[in-house]
């Protein structure tokens, strides 16, 4: 895509949001978008494949920091694709067909220079040279997968059915019909560019015979339409690695959408979502439970068996030991691929009976007679009978 093409796309506007949204807020616009157009839930619906792409190609700039604030920069530059702001009238008269990359990256010593790099970063360029025949990056999808707490915290292998824009398979990626060819445009000569005069100076622009591909398809792709991309379903496997927590994202590279031009594919990053576990939680590396334990084990002292994920270990509790302190089993956590280990958290919690038979009850009378000499709110006792 030209950088003419480029600017001239609202990607702010594709997914809805201003353009000085937060990345979170870009992110529930474009996951609630693609959910809403995406080719599985709109079977032979083509506007709504078309919007897809589009959200998909938005999110795919929007998303990614550096490309977010060169994307602003030229916009705030440059407006829609125009250099007028810097006195070069507009070929022809008309309000585009400037090669913005062209014009600062030949002027080399005249002050521009970080500007055509800047510009060469967006466009596909490097120092301001045309590279228009190189293609363009395909774009990064992003989708969601649920886990299991067992299998964040061992690791799983898992299958991903995927529907989204893939290199098509009747052409190859090239456009053409089976057993054509795309040929090189004869008004270019396959630069994908031409040079036009105005007046003093000399500027390049996309040509328009070959759209600035370089090639013209006179026998396009039925299954495409020449774009040599179509919406296909494809199954990859997804290696989710231990310790993976809620929400990170797993990056799996040139499994995007297709570059095109012979352009490198983007990537697919893969959001895990983990179901809660019954029993445990997690804490950076550590495992956590709470145990309930009785007040007598609590007060007198106890062995008490505590679960883990693999088996079960025996925990000792010393007596005079108070209801909500932690406990820490070592290595009995989380294990990660770099080693690291975290470890078993028990925190003891006092179960109190909701109903007791008369053989307890008068054991607990009895107790409270024996302790009556004992307060055990010291500091309550103290300040109330200062308000005496």
């Amino acid at each position: 895509m030209s950088a003419r093409e480029w600017l001239g796309k609202d990607f702010y506007r594709e997914l809805g949001v201003s353009s000085d949204a937060q990345a979170d807020e870009i992110k529930r616009a474009y996951r609630k978008l693609a959910r809403e157009n995406h080719p599985d839930a709109n079977p032979g619906n083509a506007e709504a494949e078309k919007k897809f792409k589009a959200v998909s190609e938005a999110y795919g700039v929007l998303s990614d920091p550096e490309k977010r604030k060169e994307y602003d920069e030229a916009r705030r530059l440059f407006g829609s694709g125009t250099p007028g702001g810097f006195g070069f009238p507009p070929p022809g008269g008309g309000t585009g067909g400037v090669n913005i990359g062209d014009i600062f990256g030949s002027a080399a010593g005249g002050g521009f220079g970080g500007l055509g790099d800047m510009l060469g970063n967006l466009f596909g360029r490097r120092g301001g040279a045309a590279t228009s025949t190189r293609g363009q990056r395909g774009a990064d999808v992003e989708t969601d997968v649920r886990i299991d707490f067992t299998e964040a915290v061992r690791g799983a292998t898992l299958p991903l059915r995927l529907s989204s824009p893939a290199t098509c398979g009747t052409c190859g990626g090239n456009g053409a019909r089976p057993g054509t060819q795309p040929r090189t445009c004869s008004v270019c000569n396959g630069a994908g560019l031409v040079n036009r005069s105005q007046g003093a100076f000399a500027f390049s622009e996309p040509c328009r015979e070959c759209r600035g591909r370089g090639t013209v398809i006179d026998d396009p792709c039925p299954e495409c339409a020449g774009e040599g991309v179509s919406t296909r379903t494809r199954t990859l496997t997804v290696r989710v690695p231990a310790g993976v927590d809620d929400n990170q994202r797993i990056r799996l590279a040139g499994q995007g959408e297709p570059g095109r031009g012979g352009a490198p594919a983007g990537d697919l990053y893969v959001r895990v979502h983990v179901n809660p576990h019954p029993l445990f939680g997690r804490s950076g590396n550590d495992l956590t439970i709470t145990l309930p334990v009785e007040f007598s084990e609590l007060a007198l002292g106890a062995t008490v068996t505590v679960p883990t994920l693999d088996s079960k270990v025996s925990v000792k509790v010393p007596a005079g030991t108070g209801s909500g302190r932690v406990l820490r089993v070592r290595g009995k956590g989380i294990t990660k691929r770099d080693g690291t280990q975290g470890d078993l958290l028990v925190t003891l919690q006092v179960v109190v009976p909701a109903k007791l038979d008369d053989q307890a009850a008068q054991a607990l009378r009895d107790y409270a007679e024996a302790v009556a000499k004992h307060d055990p709110r010291p500091e309550i006792t103290a300040l109330l009978r200062d308000r005496e």
